[in-house]
């Protein structure tokens, strides 16, 4: 899908047009994936648009740079400060966000420690990238999800996105929605982008950051709404035939939102979307819609000057 151009963007401390937010060809990054990204959306509420869990996603950003060792020369606040900036400047509703800091021009090779780190925030209008309507058609992807003593899973870097990209592939090019990646000992991992959830007996399972799953934002959303529904949570390792014999099967994720998965690995799923994950979905929507005043907490204004 292209990416539908906005007026600017945030580039090391100022608002920058669109197409004047370039790197050279010899930055650090774009050659050994050395940085750290974040994915925010921006929801149309009765206030105004407002970003969803921003400072969460912030803090986020910082303890990924931290694992990586990558310096980051702003604060969290400052950043939040910026983020809001540019979507007023941009005029947005609702979009989607992109936090990246990453190591920029100063030096080639693997020692990380003489490039500079560089920050931007992007933000375009993108509705969700995958079906909706039905049922999701997932598979299970030949790639298995990248060890977790190999690059941390708690780090939302740059360079492992490249497993997901080839599962993802892979999944596509076969006619099916979405790859779900196994851990290296054959444990449920997540999808290519997106968190996983089973649901059987009344019980809401999803597996753990140690089978190689990033600990999501809006995983934790979708935890935290279940609990406060009265529904038992564990956050536990699950086995493939776990969702194949799964009452409901859904994911989660900031582009992606709530979406029920109607098959995987060409096994029809008994409910499509069941009764629980279409409750969650409706409690999520109404929570980055400001709708349940229990979550506004969860919102950052955006007021145009």
């Amino acid at each position: 899908m292209a990416i539908p151009e906005s007026s600017v963007i945030w580039f090391d401390g100022a608002l920058v047009p669109w197409q004047e937010a370039r790197v050279h060809v010899l930055t650090h990054a774009l050659h050994y994936g050395t940085g750290v990204l974040e994915g925010t959306r921006v929801f149309g509420t009765a206030d105004g648009p407002a970003v969803f869990r921003l400072a969460d996603h912030l803090a986020r950003l910082d303890r990924s740079a931290r694992m990586l060792r990558i310096e980051l020369p702003y604060t969290c606040q400052e950043l939040a400060a910026a983020t809001v900036a540019l979507v007023a400047a941009n005029g947005h509703r609702e979009c989607y966000l992109r936090h990246l800091a990453f190591l920029g021009y100063g030096s080639m090779g693997l020692d990380m420690r003489h490039s500079p780190t560089s920050v931007s925030i992007a933000s375009w209008e993108w509705p969700a990238h995958l079906p909706t309507g039905r049922g999701l058609r997932l598979t299970t992807s030949s790639w298995r999800r990248t060890d977790p003593n190999s690059v941390p899973p708690a780090a939302k870097a740059t360079g492992p996105y490249l497993n997901s990209a080839l599962a993802r592939r892979e999944a596509t090019d076969a006619g099916y929605d979405e790859a779900l990646l196994l851990a290296p000992d054959g444990t449920v991992g997540e999808c290519s982008s997106e968190n996983v959830f089973t649901v059987r007996g009344g019980v809401l399972r999803t597996p753990p950051a140690s089978a190689g799953a990033l600990e999501g934002i809006t995983q934790d959303t979708v935890l935290t709404l279940a609990r406060d529904l009265g529904v038992e949570v564990r956050v536990e390792p699950l086995l493939r035939s776990d969702l194949y014999a799964a009452d409901e099967v859904f994911i989660s994720g900031t582009a992606a939102g709530v979406v029920p998965v109607a098959s995987l690995d060409d096994r029809e799923l008994p409910s499509g979307e069941g009764e629980l994950t279409a409750l969650l979905g409706k409690a999520y929507r109404a929570a980055v819609h400001g709708e349940d005043v229990r979550y506004r907490h969860w919102l950052t204004p955006v007021h145009s000057s």
